[in-house]
């Protein structure tokens, strides 16, 4: 072979590696692109939510966990209707997405939540209208026979009061950064607990633990938390106790998803129906509170910044 051929032989030779790594990245392209098709595919199988009812809450996907985030930090994260019927719409889309297998619910901004937001509750209330109108949700208070079939992670930081400490009993797993005030102050303003913490908070806490805090309004810290058996892990920055969280329930994820839910399922054998009576009579048992005399008392009290007068009617 000739010089002249040798390099025109090279030249060939040198088109088809180049043709052959075009055609490889093109494979790499397509495959990554297919990968990216499904990873987003997969994002979508969480069924879209009314854009009107997750301003207030928001949903992030991370493979096979979800990210559910109350975000209402102008407020405290406190609790509207229109924010707990959200929550119960994305509870009910994750039970019901088979791709999904663990949920993490926190708090954006510097709290977890200070609870319900009374006035726009007392609002709501004096519409009539259910709190409920569509069945595709789930009771974020675990309140109704429907209830979460799969896991529930609670992560917790700043204030924590009352219908959010409550949030937290209703759940399986909590995780608490250490700056968390927990509180369930209900009766010094002429309310009383409730979203559950007078059946949940004396089951897991025990009568003597739960009544300290729930009769006096006292709150109480990540440790003593920890200490009555309400959370399980404490870590030392929010966004630790996030971290935590997610890890927590990337393990639960990895683990059989029958074997998970047939596990909540016996548990909750053993528990609901000791509870069930009293938590179908919370909601009229609030409603009727709503209508007395200390209850305005304690509302006006804590607008004018001034300690109540109660007269028990």
């Amino acid at each position: 072979m000739g010089i002249a051929g040798w390099f025109e032989r090279r030249s060939l030779l040198k088109a088809a590696a180049a043709l052959g790594g075009i055609m490889t990245l093109a494979a790499r392209s397509e495959s990554a692109a297919a990968e990216v098709a499904e990873e987003h595919a997969a994002e979508t199988k969480m069924a879209d939510i009314p854009p009107s009812q997750t301003a207030k809450i928001t949903v992030e996907r991370r493979r096979q966990i979800v990210l559910i985030g109350i975000n209402r930090p102008y407020i405290y994260n406190r609790i509207d209707p229109e924010t707990y019927v959200g929550l119960a719409k994305a509870l009910y889309q994750y039970d019901h997405d088979p791709s999904l297998r663990a949920a993490v619910l926190f708090g954006h901004g510097d709290n977890f939540s200070r609870g319900i937001d009374v006035d726009a509750y007392q609002a709501f209330l004096a519409t009539g209208r259910p709190l409920f109108a569509d069945k595709d949700i789930i009771d974020p208070l675990a309140k109704s026979s429907i209830k979460l079939t799969k896991p529930l992670i609670v992560v917790t930081h700043g204030d924590t009061w009352n219908m959010a400490h409550e949030l937290c009993l209703a759940s399986d797993i909590r995780i608490a950064a250490a700056d968390t005030r927990f509180g369930q102050d209900e009766n010094t303003h002429g309310r009383f607990p409730g979203g559950g913490a007078t059946v949940r908070f004396v089951n897991q806490a025990g009568w003597g633990n739960a009544m300290r805090y729930m009769l006096t309004g006292d709150h109480w810290s990540a440790e003593e938390a920890r200490r009555i058996g309400i959370v399980q892990e404490i870590a030392a920055t929010r966004e630790k106790a996030l971290e935590l969280g997610i890890e927590i329930a990337s393990k639960i994820a990895a683990c059989g998803p029958l074997g998970i839910k047939t596990t909540l399922a016996s548990a909750h054998l053993a528990i609901d129906p000791s509870q069930a009576e009293a938590l179908t009579k919370l909601n009229a048992q609030y409603q009727t509170l709503y209508r007395t005399e200390d209850f305005k008392e304690g509302r006006r009290a804590e607008a004018e910044d001034r300690p109540p007068v109660y007269v028990g009617r």
